[in-house]
């Protein structure tokens, strides 16, 4: 049994999964006269926001068959850029099961290892689009069919994913907010797999009636941005962060743009996440990995459209260690072209050669 903040894990692993704290940005709120909270996924188990829809994703399989641990060798296949299938092997390992992951090869290092070290089976693969056969997700679903008692988890597509985070998330996001006598006026994030940006906006525009803004953060060279605000699918670019951004529209996207009304997007440029990455390092005391930085800058963006006093959501899905042999590293910085954008009172992060 752990006994974390009030709650007793009973059941193990899977019973401290979600009921993260969510952070007031105190020097940024400040700035802005607008309060940017942060939900602390990197308190996870597994460290990210990924674990609640792992947790998902495993019991559905469980609960319709797909995956039997009364069967020889139940394993659990996935395409993931990282945190995802770290949420599953966690779980897994708990249940055990065995775990198969396919990654795409320009992901950091640092997740392939954690993965193998709780024992799965990596496979790093080269980046195609999603109509090749070779596509890592592609390896998945056809691995998955070849084995006799596997589950393809499919977050990219599965609801299991987004109904996650519109039982869990958006519920605690909304109740945190309202136990401190606040409004939830917005809520903002980037999308991968689209599933805790539409389970989350979901369930907050059903509890405020339709009263909290819901923008979706979206990153250079993905197709979200350019969709939710002209209909294009047209894009150009990439970006340095890990797991999001897409060259589709994702089924666990589509929930969230097709249920709620007037959804709106933010582009944010590579530049502004890296400087966010260090300044909320510097001025909150929290390291965080691109994703989350990208989508406090949102917040931030989201925020001076409202009222003084407005409260907006966001996710912090991770923390920087599995990205500091990137962020951290002068070389790297520099090779990106990011390292003279960054203030100078904040070079002093950059720590690793």
């Amino acid at each position: 049994m752990v006994f974390n903040g009030g709650i007793l894990a009973s059941r193990g692993l899977t019973d401290a999964v979600g009921k993260t704290p969510l952070i007031r940005l105190n020097k940024i709120s400040a700035h802005l006269g607008r309060n940017v909270w942060g939900k602390a996924e990197f308190q996870n188990p597994g460290g990210s926001v990924k674990d609640r829809a792992a947790l998902y994703l495993i019991q559905q399989a469980e609960k319709n068959g797909h995956l039997d641990p009364n069967k020889p060798d139940p394993t659990i296949v996935e395409g993931s850029a990282g945190n995802t299938a770290i949420g599953l092997a966690h779980i897994a390992r708990a249940r055990g099961y065995r775990t198969v992951f396919f990654m795409p090869d320009s992901q950091s290092p640092n997740k392939s290892e954690l993965l193998k070290s709780l024992g799965s089976e990596v496979h790093r693969v080269p980046v195609v689009p999603i109509s090749n056969p070779l596509n890592f997700n592609n390896r998945a679903r056809d691995l998955a069919k070849s084995l006799p008692n596997a589950v393809w988890t499919n977050q990219f597509d599965n609801p299991a994913n987004w109904q996650a985070h519109y039982h869990t998330t958006g519920p605690e996001i909304f109740s945190q907010l309202r136990s401190a006598g606040l409004s939830t006026d917005a809520f903002t994030c980037s999308s991968g797999t689209g599933g805790t940006f539409s389970g989350v906006a979901k369930y907050l525009y059903e509890a405020t009636e339709g009263n909290c803004k819901l923008v979706v953060a979206d990153s250079p060279g993905s197709v979200n941005y350019p969709y939710i605000k002209f209909g294009s699918m047209e894009t150009e670019g990439s970006s340095f962060t890990e797991g999001i951004g897409n060259k589709r529209i994702t089924e666990n996207l589509k929930e969230g743009l097709e249920a709620i009304k007037d959804v709106d997007a933010l582009l944010v440029p590579d530049e502004e996440t890296i400087v966010m990455i260090f300044k909320l390092l510097d001025e909150e005391g929290i390291y965080v990995g691109g994703t989350a930085a990208l989508n406090v800058v949102a917040a931030c963006k989201v925020a001076q459209t409202l009222p003084e006093g407005s409260n907006v959501a966001t996710i912090l899905c991770d923390s920087g260690f599995k990205y500091s042999q990137r962020i951290l590293s002068k070389r790297w910085l520099k090779e990106k072209k990011f390292y003279h954008i960054i203030p100078k009172h904040l070079l002093k992060y950059a720590s690793l050669d």
